[in-house]
């Protein structure tokens, strides 16, 4: 008999910053395997284009919403509207991020703190908190279940030089995330942290193609290469699937091995 669990048909997954990105690679997997996929994103045009290309993949359906995270009226109305949309939610992974630094953690700047702090901890914190909401409904309908995941760093466990405030949200998501696991596991609702390392995004461009970077940092990378978004697909699919039904209050290092080297 063919172990099925990662066929994903009939389940349904929101991937937060899920139009591009490590996001995207998610919910390329996803999509994939047949599930359901919804993906929150700030750029219509740029949701509209994952929607076309996410919907040839697999047998679910893909819709989008243009949601700004760090707007907690916004995650209200569009978690509702997605729980609406698609009957349930099984899989809520908050991915969406931003990184910003300073030239020293003394010249940092309250507004570089928020700017972090709003999309990374807050948008993550209202994201979570309402499938949580929803997911907790199911189960007391008689339906249980459920995985909510958040997309951590790596800086949240090693020493992040001139990104303080951005290691702080993610340390902080890993925190809340064990809280969460605790505190419904009797609900059959899990919850795990992702922890990329160095991952070729728009977000690490200015370190891309740099000679120094490149020989100093991703030369230490036991895999000797940038991780990719679609090497995110197989474990978003695993959170997102039976297999994991049992594995909560995790931290999942996808890093190419650099922490450990």
């Amino acid at each position: 008999m063919t172990y099925a669990p990662f066929d994903l048909t009939g389940k349904v997954a929101l991937v937060t910053g899920g139009n591009r990105g490590i996001g995207y690679g998610m919910a390329e997997a996803l999509a994939a395997s047949n599930a359901h996929v919804a993906i929150w994103g700030r750029n219509a045009e740029t949701n509209a284009e994952a929607v076309s290309t996410l919907s040839e993949l697999g047998a679910g359906t893909v819709k989008a919403w243009s949601v700004d995270v760090a707007d907690e009226d916004a995650v209200v109305k569009a978690m509702a509207e997605t729980n609406e949309a698609f009957g349930r939610l099984d899989s809520v992974i908050a991915n969406a991020g931003v990184g910003f630094g300073a030239p020293s953690f003394i010249d940092m700047d309250t507004e570089t703190y928020r700017k972090n702090m709003r999309v990374n901890l807050d948008g993550a914190f209202w994201t979570l908190r309402e499938a949580a909401r929803c997911m907790v409904e199911r189960a007391k309908a008689g339906d249980p279940g459920g995985s909510l995941v958040g997309v951590a760093s790596l800086a949240a466990i090693e020493g992040a030089a001139r990104n303080e405030a951005y290691a702080a949200t993610k340390g902080g998501l890993i925190s809340m995330l064990k809280a969460i696991a605790v505190e419904y596991a009797r609900y059959g609702i899990r919850a795990n942290a992702i922890l990329p390392g160095w991952i070729a995004t728009d977000m690490t461009s200015y370190a891309q193609g740099n000679d120094t970077f490149e020989n100093k940092v991703i030369s230490r990378v036991p895999a000797r290469r940038w991780g990719e978004p679609k090497d995110f697909g197989g474990v978003a699919v695993y959170l997102s699937s039976d297999a994991s039904s049992y594995h909560s209050g995790d931290s999942l290092l996808v890093d190419g091995g650099y922490a450990i080297f």
